[in-house]
């Protein structure tokens, strides 16, 4: 377990908030030099507290207007491994992620779409065509609330 103190929580959470901010612009928030604070995100980096930075888009502004979370089961474990199957879903640029879950399914699949006529072109012809696929629900989107965590 890495141990953080009080400075170090205040700078993921900054971070969380903003990942753009320069090591100043932290250190005035946190009462640290510009230094000092790179030094702490670095060693944060280091020790894998911090794994890189992400840009978030709006998929919306892109054109993309429809989110779908898909429930997959796979038809027979042992027919067809995981990886191929994940290899196989990964392939497919409107599946933005891929998440091995435990319970009634075996994946969860975050899909983007330009609307539902796109999202049933993608489904039909792309993720049930899939190596392995079973059993799949469909959940539309209609709106999400982005939070931090617990940090």
């Amino acid at each position: 377990m890495i141990e953080l103190d009080e400075i170090d929580f205040a700078l993921i959470r900054a971070l969380a908030e903003d990942a753009t901010q320069s090591a100043g612009a932290l250190g005035r928030d946190v009462g640290l030099s510009q230094p000092a604070t790179w030094r702490r995100i670095r060693r944060l980096m280091d020790q894998g507290v911090l794994d890189g930075r992400r840009l978030d888009l709006d998929h919306e502004a892109l054109g993309f207007g429809v989110t779908v979370f898909l429930g997959v089961k796979l038809a027979t474990k042992g027919r067809v491994s995981l990886e191929d199957f994940e290899r196989a879903v990964s392939a497919i640029p409107e599946v933005q992620t891929v998440e091995h879950v435990l319970g009634l399914y075996d994946y969860r699949l975050r899909v983007v779409a330009r609307d539902l006529a796109d999202f049933e072109r993608v489904l039909r012809r792309r993720v049930m065509t899939l190596p392995g696929i079973g059993d799949v629900e469909a959940n539309v989107l209609l709106s999400e609330e982005q939070r931090p965590g617990p940090i």
